[in-house]
C-alpha cells in the first residue's frame, strides 16, 4: 500500500477530522514487536518498573515514583524538542496511548491528535533510568505485565498506576508471571473497581490501593501511599492533575498538563514536570500554542456535527470526529446535554456526564468499556472487517452511535426500575 494513503500528518483538516491516524492501519504484530523492543530497552538494568496509563495522571504517578526512588533526571532541551518536531511530522504508532480516561481508545490516541508523536520504529536505546516507564492502555495492561516478567530483572519492584482491569482473568496469567519476577508489586488507581476483581488482585499478592474516583486521581493515591516526604512541588502536581482528571476545571494549568501529556512523548513529559512542576517552561507553552490551533479546529468540526437525543428525560449529545473529547463534551453540555458521546474514527467512544447524569461507567459497561460515573470510554465489539470500518468512517459512526444510545436507554430503564423498587 502507498504509505501516503495512510499518512494523516499532511491531510486537510476536513479529512483528518473523520479518519484515524496512521497507527490504526499498521498490523498489531508490528506494534507488538516494536513494543517488545522498547520494553526490553527500558527495563535493561532497571530496579523499578512502572506500568502506567500515559495520560497526565498516569505520568504524574511515574514522576512521583522516580522522585521517591531518587532516579536521575533527564530533562530535554528546547533544541532537542525542535529537532524531534522536524523529524516526526506524521502520525505513527507509539506506546503513548490514551489521554482521556479509563478506557478511551488506544489506537486513536497512539496516533496523536496533531501527528507529533516520536517515531517508535527507530532503534530503541537503553535508558539511564532506574525507574523504567512502560506505557499501557487499559486494553493492553496484561501485555505490559508480561513484558516485565520477560525482560525485567529478578527482584525488580513493579508498580501499576492509573489502570483498572474489567475482569481478573484478563490479567491473571500475566500478573502471576510478573509476581514471579518482582519482589514487590503495588497497584495504585482511582477508577471504579469490581469488588471481586480487586479481591482477586490482592489475593494474588499485590498491594492494591484504590482511591475514591470522585475525590482523588491516581497521582493522589501514589502521593499518599509512598513512604516518602515529597516537596510541595509534587503535592501541587497531584492537585493540578486532579483538577483535569476529575474534570473540576478550576486551575487553567491543568489543561496545559493534559494537552502536553497527550501530544508529547511520555518520557519527555515525566522529566519536564519533575524539573518544572506544573508551571511549564516557555518553550513548552509555545509548543502547546501551536498544537492548539489544530486542536480547536478539530473541536469546532466535531461540535458542528453534534446531534441531541432525548432519552428518558435526559438530553444526550452525540457526535463523531478525531478531537479532544473533553472539550467537545463541554461544548455539548453548554448546548444543554446532560451526557455526551464522542465517537472516534478508530471505533472507540468517550462518554461524559454531568451532575444530572452520573452513570457513564454503566453505559460504557454495556458496550465493552468502563470508567468513571462522569467519564468513561468504550469500543463496541461491532467491527468484523475493514468494510465495517469503511462504513464507520463514511457514515460518521452511525452504527456505533446507535449502539451506545441503546445502552443509554438500557441504563435509564434500569434507573427507573431501581427507583420503582
Amino acid at each position: 500500500m502507498d504509505e501516503d494513503l495512510i499518512d494523516s500528518g499532511d491531510l486537510p483538516l476536513a479529512r483528518k477530522s473523520v479518519l484515524p491516524g496512521t497507527g490504526f492501519f499498521l498490523p498489531d504484530t508490528l506494534e507488538e514487536d516494536v513494543e517488545d523492543e522498547q520494553a526490553a530497552a527500558a527495563l535493561e538494568g532497571a530496579e523499578v518498573a512502572v506500568i502506567a496509563d500515559p495520560d497526565a495522571d498516569g505520568l504524574a504517578c511515574v514522576a512521583l515514583l522516580r522522585e521517591a526512588y531518587d532516579d536521575v533526571r533527564n530533562v530535554p532541551e528546547p533544541d532537542d524538542k525542535d529537532d524531534a518536531d522536524e523529524s516526526t511530522d506524521a502520525d505513527v504508532p507509539t506506546d503513548a496511548t490514551d489521554a482521556a480516561d479509563a478506557v478511551d481508545d488506544a489506537d486513536e490516541a497512539a496516533a496523536g491528535l496533531a501527528g507529533d508523536a516520536v517515531d517508535p520504529l527507530e532503534e530503541p536505546e537503553p535508558t539511564p533510568h532506574e525507574v523504567a516507564l512502560l506505557p499501557a492502555s487499559p486494553h493492553d495492561v496484561e501485555d505490559a505485565l508480561a513484558r516485565v516478567a520477560e525482560f525485567g530483572e529478578e527482584g525488580i519492584d513493579l508498580f501499576v498506576c492509573d489502570l483498572a482491569p474489567d475482569r481478573y482473568e484478563y490479567v491473571e496469567e500475566e500478573l502471576d508471571a510478573a509476581l514471579e519476577t518482582a519482589d514487590r508489586v503495588s497497584w495504585y488507581d482511582h477508577h471504579q473497581w469490581n469488588d471481586d476483581v480487586a479481591q482477586a488482585v490482592r489475593d494474588a499478592g499485590v498491594d492494591l490501593v484504590v482511591g475514591d474516583s470522585d475525590e482523588e486521581c491516581s497521582a493522589d493515591v501514589v502521593y499518599r501511599s509512598l513512604e516518602y516526604e515529597f516537596s510541595p512541588m509534587y503535592e501541587e502536581l497531584a492537585a493540578v492533575t486532579r483538577d483535569h482528571d476529575l474534570w473540576l476545571r478550576e486551575d487553567p494549568r491543568s489543561d496545559d498538563l493534559a494537552d502536553y501529556a497527550y501530544w508529547t512523548d511520555p518520557a519527555e513529559y515525566v522529566e519536564v514536570v519533575r524539573e518544572y512542576g506544573v508551571d511549564l517552561p516557555e518553550w513548552v507553552q509555545t509548543y502547546l500554542a501551536e498544537r492548539r490551533e489544530e486542536k480547536e479546529a478539530l473541536i469546532d468540526r466535531a461540535l458542528g456535527r453534534a446531534e441531541f437525543r432525548e432519552i428518558g428525560g435526559y438530553t444526550v449529545g452525540v457526535t463523531y470526529g478525531r478531537c479532544s473529547q473533553n472539550e467537545v463534551a463541554e461544548g455539548m453540555r453548554e448546548q444543554g446535554a446532560d451526557a455526551s458521546v464522542v465517537v472516534k474514527p478508530a471505533g472507540s467512544a468517550s462518554i461524559r456526564g454531568t451532575d444530572e447524569f452520573d452513570r457513564c461507567h454503566e453505559v460504557a459497561g454495556k458496550v465493552n468499556g468502563g470508567g468513571h460515573p462522569k467519564a468513561a470510554g468504550c469500543k463496541p465489539d461491532i467491527y468484523d472487517d475493514m468494510l465495517d470500518y469503511a462504513t464507520h468512517w463514511t457514515s460518521r459512526g452511525a452504527v456505533t452511535k446507535q449502539v451506545i444510545l441503546d445502552a443509554f436507554r438500557e441504563v435509564v430503564a434500569d434507573e427507573r426500575e431501581d427507583g420503582d423498587d
